[in-house]
């Protein structure tokens, strides 16, 4: 019903910067909050920032001051700005959009097949 396409993921060197996209598409009524998440191997998903339908973010204390993160409603995407990036950000960058696909419809997560991003020199 909902598709979610990652890109921008790839290696760097520690101080680097990447830019992540992600864009939805499919049957889409209204996409409320949007987010990006990662995994490393061998523990948990985790938050890694978030933004409202108004454009309000949020950001997990790791990342706070080092990633910024915005949506264009009217393209459906979200991005994820990563700089001054360090070895312990490698991971794998999951896109998140909380999408309502009709009006009667309550909102359910929809997730991306995930982008690889390894910082390393």
């Amino acid at each position: 019903q909902v598709q979610l396409v990652e890109s921008g993921g790839g290696l760097v060197q520690p101080g680097g910067s990447l830019r992540l996209s992600c864009v939805a598409s499919g049957r889409i009524f209204r996409i409320n909050d949007m987010g990006w998440y990662r995994q490393a191997p061998g523990k948990q998903r985790e938050l890694v920032a978030t933004i409202t339908s108004s454009g309000s973010p949020d950001y997990s204390d790791s990342v706070k001051g080092r990633f910024t993160i915005d949506r264009d409603n009217a393209k459906n995407t979200v991005s994820l700005q990563m700089n001054s990036l360090k070895p312990e950000d490698t991971a794998v960058y999951y896109c998140n959009a909380m999408t309502r696909v009709s009006p009667l419809s309550y909102e359910s997560p929809y997730w991306g097949q995930g982008t690889q991003v390894t910082v390393s020199s």
